[in-house]
Parts: structure tokens; C-alpha cells; sequence
């Protein structure tokens, strides 16, 4: 796939006939004789080529006047892969949106946070996406609308806030707009159980109500992703490392606690054929988008595996790993500040250790909740950096080396030297890891890889890794393997997952 894929007809008109659902994300077809938009795999008969206008966003189609069709449902679509790809500043934009900057910051907002103008983003994104960020903002509220009218019983005026809108007025003038129905009649129209598209949200009536005022309910949706998907080490890694009191496996699902702008909520996940099940309940049901986002970057579903496989694949070595189990993602995390600070902790220990280590923090320092699984094992939010920022060093179980290497990176974090958000530039956070005492290339990569979501990091000096290149026969000192792996670009965080599953490690292994 390139940039702007799009701009290229003969492609799009190709994806649309084949009904590949491959494209789904990459770009959106608009009808010119029907006036609405749909994903490239929609059921229906195609249009005749020269019916077919074709945009990089639903927030386009939308501002070119367009209708979401209601039959493909395309605001639904996995994202774009591009925007968990790239460290530009149009997808650091994207990832922001997707976390909700603008509904809370506005774009002045959104432009602070990544260093420009307000006219230099809104010029960025006009260029490339056909849209400013106000109306992919809005594009994505209409989507958060759209899901909580056909899944839940809430009242439309708490649908209405909890997607972002500023007004119950609003809320019904861009429902309206977007889907050609007014919220009522997209209720009506929901069975109170479907499946949907293939791999798309279908709605599951929930009962109850997401209001911050008494007990939240808890609400089950599906993450759509592009197939194929391999779970094993996804999970395996989750379930392996899991933080006592944060994170559980239970029950088949990975459970984990969430820190959100504007209150907490649990998370349960589980993996299945076509689509993650995922059951949330939140404090608040304005963190509702963002927890949704929170969770595909969680689990990496807006990858494309055909394109990453496809050039793991030219490596005879890593193509019988690729054919066994394609579809493998990064595990990637819900909070990058959380996910450094337990790489630090994790420096030269077992994942045991690691784990111990972790769990200590969370009991002396971590925010107590109340699980809303009377069985579940969750207990605390994994601290915060400005909750850890008066912690006394000498009362951590670490060498005093590490002792200061922890320290030194929450105070970065706390100060603002140090910005490990979404909007993070991938290359300038690195050199700041790198720059900090006791912080060496593995624990900047692991962060790079697994925090940042840079999908070219490497790990070279991982033990692991060099193991399994003994075994494949792949050189394993880390500079003739790092020369080697200059083929797998950009997706060397995919190869070393896939090398890292050549091992018995639990890490590998889908827990029963």
C-alpha cells in the first residue's frame, strides 16, 4: 500500500469490484448517483466506474456531502494503517484525534501538542485527508453516536455527550447528516442482536446505563481488524506479563484496568475469528472513544498484515515462520509512561521479576478501584509518573544504578522533558531515551516498539532474538543482524515477533 492510495482510480476501481476487504480503511468510494459512501468491500453491485469518486476519509466523504451507506457500514472500517506507521506530523495528528485532543483541547490543542500552527495542521490534513480536524473530529463522534444508539439503551441527550457532542442539537443535526436518520429511527432499525459485516461492530444491546452517576454498565462491542490475524503472541505476551492488580487473564479474555481523561474504566478483551470481543465499562462515558482507541492501539488491529507479511515473506529464512502463523501484531500498550516505567523495571530480569517488581508500585502507589467482576483480580490504576515523583528510591527492591535510571525517567515524564504521548515523534523520543542514564538501545527499542509504535524498531541485542537467529541461521551478532534486517524495513517490530515465537517462552503461548 502507498500514501494517498486513493489518488490512484484504477486501483480503487479494482479493490471495489473484487469486493477485497483488504482496502476497507485505505480509502472510501462515493456514489455519485446515489449520494452515498461505502467501504471498498461493500455487498452491493458496483457502480459503474464513472459513478465512482474515491476520498481518503470518511470525514471527506462526509464534507463532499456524501451518506454513510447502510448496508457496508463504513464507518466502522478498521482505521488506516498509515496513521500507526508513520511519524509525520498528519499521522501523529491522526492518532491525537483518534484520542480525543480535539473534543477536549480543541485544535489549538491539537497544533501545541505537535508543535504547529493551527493553519499548518488544518492546511496538512486538508492536503492529504480532504478534511480539517474539526470535521474528523466530528466524523468521529457521528461513529461513536452511531455505536452507542444501536448497543445500548442510553438516553439520546447521554448518547449525545458521551460521543463528544457540545449539543443535543448537534448531535442530531450531524446524525442526521452523515446517516440520512434521525437517532430514533437508527434505533428502531437495530436488531437487538447482529452480527454485522464481517469483522465490523455489530451491535450487542446492553442494559443499564454508562452515566457517571451510579453503577456504570458494562458495555460489548467487536474491534474489527484486517485477517489475517494470529493471536497467540498478542495475547501471550499480555497475559504473561500482566502486572498483579492492573492486568488478569481470566476466563479466556485479557482484563485490564484504564486510565482515561475523565475517570477510569476496566477492560476485558478476548480474541475471536473474525473481530475482538470487547466488553468496557467506564466511569465516565465521555472516555468512551478514547477507550475504544486506546484498545486497537492496545492490540495493533489497524495493521495491514497482507503488507507486512508480504515483505517478511522475500526472507527465505522468515517466510516459513510468516506461512505458519501470519498475522502477527505488535503487543503494544494502553499508556506509554506506563509502559516505560515497566521497562525499566524489566531492565536484565526475569519476566517474573519484572512482574514483582511492577506489583510492589502498583500496591504502594497505584490508585485503588473496585472491579466490577465480583470474581476479577483488578484492584489498582498502575501509578502514575507524578504519583511516583516523591517516591523514596532506596524503598525499590533495584540495584542503585536502576534506582536512578527510574527516577531520572519520572521526572522527565512529570517535567515535560520527556513526551512518550501518541503525538510523539518517533526518532526525537528515542535520542531522549538514549540521553538518559541507563537507558541503552534495548530499552529505548522495547519503548520505541511497544509505547511508541514505531513499526520498524529492533531489538539487535535482545537475548532472545539472538537466540533465534542461532537457530535459523541468521548471523547473531547484533550489527551483522542488524545489516541483515535492513531488508525487513519498515516492519522490523513484525520480524521480531515472529522471531521471538520461534522460542517456548510463554510469551508465545495463548493462555488456555
Amino acid at each position: 500500500m502507498q500514501k494517498g492510495m486513493h489518488t490512484d482510480t484504477e486501483r480503487c476501481v479494482r479493490a471495489v469490484r473484487s469486493k477485497d476487504a483488504r482496502f476497507d480503511g485505505w480509502f472510501f468510494t462515493a456514489v455519485l448517483t446515489t449520494g452515498i459512501y461505502c467501504r471498498p468491500s461493500c455487498p452491493v453491485v458496483p457502480p459503474k466506474p464513472e459513478n465512482m469518486v474515491f476520498h481518503p476519509s470518511a470525514a471527506a466523504c462526509q464534507q463532499a456531502g456524501f451518506r454513510a451507506c447502510k448496508r457496508c457500514r463504513p464507518d466502522t472500517s478498521p482505521g488506516s494503517p498509515e496513521w500507526n506507521q508513520r511519524a509525520d506530523a498528519v499521522a501523529r495528528a491522526m492518532r491525537l484525534i483518534a484520542d480525543g485532543t480535539v473534543d477536549r483541547e480543541g485544535v489549538p490543542g491539537l497544533a501545541a501538542r505537535l508543535g504547529y500552527s493551527t493553519r499548518q495542521v488544518e492546511r496538512q490534513l486538508l492536503a492529504e485527508l480532504g478534511a480539517g480536524p474539526l470535521a474528523l473530529a466530528r466524523a468521529q463522534r457521528a461513529q461513536t453516536a452511531r455505536l452507542l444508539i444501536e448497543t445500548t439503551a442510553l438516553p439520546m441527550t447521554e448518547i449525545a455527550f458521551a460521543a463528544g457532542f457540545s449539543s443535543v442539537r448537534t448531535f442530531n443535526d450531524t446524525v442526521r447528516e452523515v446517516f440520512a436518520l434521525a437517532p430514533s429511527d437508527l434505533r428502531a432499525r437495530a436488531p437487538k442482536r447482529t452480527r454485522g459485516p464481517a469483522g465490523t461492530r455489530g451491535p450487542v444491546r446492553t442494559s443499564g446505563t454508562l452515566a457517571s452517576t451510579g453503577t456504570p454498565a458494562a458495555l460489548s462491542l467487536r474491534l474489527p481488524f484486517r485477517a489475517p490475524l494470529t493471536p497467540d503472541n498478542l495475547f501471550g505476551h499480555l497475559a504473561a506479563t500482566a502486572v498483579p492488580g492492573v492486568e488478569e487473564w481470566r476466563d479466556g479474555a485479557y482484563r485490564r484496568t484504564l486510565r482515561l481523561p475523565h475517570g477510569h474504566g476496566f477492560v476485558a478483551l478476548a480474541p475471536r475469528p473474525d473481530h475482538i470481543a470487547c466488553r468496557l465499562t467506564l466511569t465516565d462515558p465521555r472516555d468512551l472513544t478514547v477507550a475504544i482507541s486506546r484498545c486497537r492501539r492496545l492490540l495493533d488491529l489497524d495493521a495491514d498484515p497482507v503488507a507486512v507479511d508480504d515483505r517478511l515473506r522475500t526472507d527465505p529464512v522468515l517466510a516459513p515462520l510468516v506461512d505458519k502463523a501470519p498475522g502477527r501484531r505488535v503487543p503494544r500498550t494502553v499508556d506509554e509512561a506506563e509502559f516505560a516505567v515497566r521497562a525499566v523495571l524489566g531492565q536484565q530480569v526475569s519476566t517474573a521479576a519484572a512482574r514483582t517488581h511492577a506489583a510492589r508500585l502498583v500496591t504502594a502507589y497505584g490508585e485503588p478501584v473496585a472491579d466490577p467482576d465480583p470474581e476479577g483480580g483488578l484492584t489498582h490504576l498502575f501509578p502514575s509518573p507524578e504519583a511516583l515523583a516523591d517516591l523514596d528510591p532506596e524503598t525499590l527492591a533495584l540495584p542503585r544504578a536502576r534506582r536512578a535510571t527510574f527516577t531520572t525517567l519520572v521526572r522527565a515524564l512529570v517535567d515535560g522533558d520527556l513526551r512518550l504521548g501518541v503525538e510523539s515523534d518517533w526518532p526525537e523520543a528515542r535520542a531522549k531515551l538514549l540521553a538518559l542514564p541507563g537507558f541503552g538501545p534495548w530499552t529505548a527499542d522495547v519503548i520505541a516498539m511497544r509505547a511508541l509504535g514505531d513499526p520498524d524498531a529492533f531489538l539487535p541485542t535482545d537475548l532472545g532474538i539472538r537466540r533465534a537467529a542461532r537457530e535459523l541461521g541468521l548471523p547473531s551478532t547484533p550489527a551483522a543482524l542488524t545489516a541483515r534486517a535492513a531488508a525487513w524495513r519498515p516492519w522490523r517490530a513484525y520480524a521480531v515477533q515472529y522471531l521471538w515465537a520461534t522460542d517456548s517462552h510463554p510469551i508465545n503461548v495463548l493462555p488456555a
